[in-house]
């Protein structure tokens, strides 16, 4: 039998990202070759990331970047099973990770950002590792790059559930941060979430929806035909100011909106963008009577 050195583990252990014991009984399964005990990891890996990967992964975190320019930066959604698995060290320095690559190297996709070169693989690779390390699934959503001539702002709320980049021109750096704050206070329950920046960015078809509405609302009514049109116009202006950023009251004065006060900073949006980890997805249901009652018979 090989003798292992703490030295070969330990190499091992900062290739693969794996446990000290697992390093070390693969390695004295591949009679101390390193190459061939990281092939074994990597293969295992794979298999235990192929068998998780029918599991619901809901939970996770907004990866988010910056340049020092502030005119580049990324935002990655980077889904987990669990909360708690979402506060893991070792999960949310690969998402950040995640969001410097999508800024610097600028994949066209998910499929393209998996098959970077990342820690001594792919980010691929560093994923298998990760989940076979962590024991829970664990998927790249979705990413957004964002590039300007203006100046970037981010902001992360909820230990990186929720995510906002702004893309700003003129105004300090508290003014983006509060614009930002603002839009991420939109996903709270209750609360309306811009769609766009002005009035002259809604979709025609969600305006024309709404009008539809509006005005058989306005004809029940019994009112007459003027005064109806006057009724529909008037909740068309009101829709509008709720789901365009300028048109919305703004969060830490509300006596203002959010146009006012850019304005009286001499501030102006140009874009911006909102991450909700986990919107849209199947959340996982607990029920760890039956997780017992499994392991019990395992």
């Amino acid at each position: 039998m090989a003798d292992i050195s703490a030295s070969m583990v330990m190499e091992l252990r900062q290739r693969t990202g794996l446990g000290m014991m697992e390093c070390k009984k693969v390695l004295a399964e591949a009679a101390g070759d390193l190459a061939k005990a990281e092939e074994l990891l990597r293969i295992r890996s794979g298999a235990k990331a192929s068998k998780a990967a029918g599991r619901i992964t809901a939970e996770g975190i907004v990866g988010a970047y910056l340049a020092a320019d502030g005119k580049t930066g990324a935002m990655v959604e980077v889904n987990c099973e669990t909360d708690f698995v979402s506060r893991n060290e070792d999960f949310i320095a690969f998402a950040k990770a995640l969001a410097q690559l999508v800024a610097e190297a600028n994949p066209a996709d998910v499929a393209a950002l998996a098959a970077l070169a990342h820690g001594g693989g792919s980010v691929e690779t560093v994923r298998q590792a990760l989940v076979q390390k962590i024991g829970e699934n664990m998927s790249i959503r979705r990413f957004k790059r964002f590039a300007t001539q203006a100046r970037l702002v981010q902001y992360l709320h909820g230990g990186g559930r929720i995510g906002v980049t702004v893309e700003i021109d003129g105004g300090d750096e508290q003014t983006g941060k509060d614009v930002a704050m603002h839009i991420a206070a939109s996903a709270a329950p209750g609360a309306v979430r811009p769609v766009c920046v002005a009035r002259s960015e809604v979709p025609a078809d969600l305006i024309e929806r709404e009008r539809t509405i509006y005005a058989a609302q306005a004809a029940e009514s019994g009112k007459p035909p003027e005064i109806a049109a006057k009724m529909v116009e008037g909740r068309i202006n009101k829709f509008l100011a709720e789901v365009t950023l300028l048109g919305q009251a703004f969060v830490k004065n509300p006596d203002d909106t959010v146009e006012k006060h850019l304005k009286a900073h001499g501030a102006s949006v140009k874009s911006f963008e909102i991450y909700v980890v986990g919107e849209g997805l199947e959340k996982r249901k607990e029920d760890f009577a039956a997780e017992v009652a499994a392991m019990t018979k395992a």
